[in-house]
């Protein structure tokens, strides 16, 4: 069984090439950046930023081997500041270029569905490929649920993905709300997990 890891600045590249190659298919990102070979290189440059700013906002986890990377947005702090968009926000641009405004229309409606109040935020969690259907998601996922159960805290994610749906109710997550992307975009699942004695 792999062993998880609070994640160090030197696991960035191993937590940047995990999230990127795990989320080369997702339904959000796919509709937003619809090209496989641009969406390869933008997921790669999406999350050189999103890596070190989940990190100082919270904390970032990674299996031992690496099948497995999950990004922590600590309580308080889902919600992005404005020094932290004006830190990403040329790197951004850079990343989507054309496809800026996709992702922007994604992030707004997902910022207008996140709850308020204090909650451990699952950012982005993501296996590789080769390693999926081996528990490893949830393994990664349990082991800060754990923390935020000793802090009587909930937590809280997004998914557009419906076959992760089942899985993170496994996990003890509900669906609280449910959307969809102006435009004909993906469907967006809403999840809150409570806190376990």
């Amino acid at each position: 069984m792999d062993e998880i890891a609070t994640a160090v600045p030197s696991d960035y590249p191993a937590l940047i090439e995990t999230l990127a190659q795990a989320f080369q298919s997702d339904p959000a990102l796919s509709w937003i950046l619809p090209d496989p070979q641009h969406r390869a290189h933008a997921l790669r440059g999406l999350f050189r930023t999103l890596v070190p700013a989940d990190m100082r906002a919270g904390v970032a986890l990674r299996a031992m081997n690496d099948e497995a990377a999950a990004l922590w947005r600590a309580p308080g702090r889902a919600h992005s500041g404005g020094m932290e968009f004006l830190r990403t926000v040329l790197p951004l641009v850079a990343t989507f270029g054309t496809a800026l405004p996709r992702g922007l229309r994604v992030q707004s409606s997902i910022d207008a569905h996140r709850p308020q109040g204090r909650f451990w935020y699952l950012h982005y969690v993501g296996v590789r490929p080769e390693q999926q259907g081996k528990g490893h998601g949830g393994r990664i996922i349990r082991a800060q649920t754990a923390v935020a159960d000793t802090e009587g805290l909930p937590c809280w994610l997004e998914t557009a993905t419906s076959a992760n749906v089942p899985i993170y109710e496994r996990l003890g997550f509900v669906t609280q709300a449910e959307w969809d992307i102006a435009g004909c975009g993906p469907h967006f699942w809403g999840m809150m997990r409570a806190p376990r004695d």
